[in-house]
């Protein structure tokens, strides 16, 4: 049985909020060269562009982000002078603003899909 979606598309639509660090973060990695994978860079052009995410999108960054949480506690995290490459893999992948906005999105996979 195919799995329940209870997402419009309005709500698969990453915010501006989400856009706007996912650029952020494409900067900085231009400007630093370091920071995020080949991975992450597409995920930063896709939040970036407001391109809608798919179920299997939203359970890979709901998982990045908990993989990625400790990367807070790491040297340079949100410097403006020496960003971490952690701070800005977490931009590329949305930082804060996605990580709450993916978390709704995922409960409710999970509640529709039980």
């Amino acid at each position: 049985m195919a799995a329940k979606t209870t997402l419009t598309d309005a709500q698969r639509k990453p915010p501006k909020g989400v856009a706007t660090q996912a650029k952020r973060g494409l900067d900085l990695r231009d400007k630093h060269d370091r920071g995020g994978t080949e991975v992450g860079v597409r995920r930063a052009h896709q939040l970036a562009d407001q391109k809608p995410v798919s179920d299997k999108d939203i359970k890979d960054i709901h998982s990045y982000f908990a993989r990625h949480t400790v990367d807070k506690d790491g040297k340079g995290w949100g410097s403006r002078t020496d960003p971490s490459a952690g701070y800005i893999a977490w931009l590329l992948w949305g930082g804060d603003p996605a990580e709450r906005w993916i978390k709704r999105l995922h409960d409710r996979l999970e509640k529709a899909n039980g």
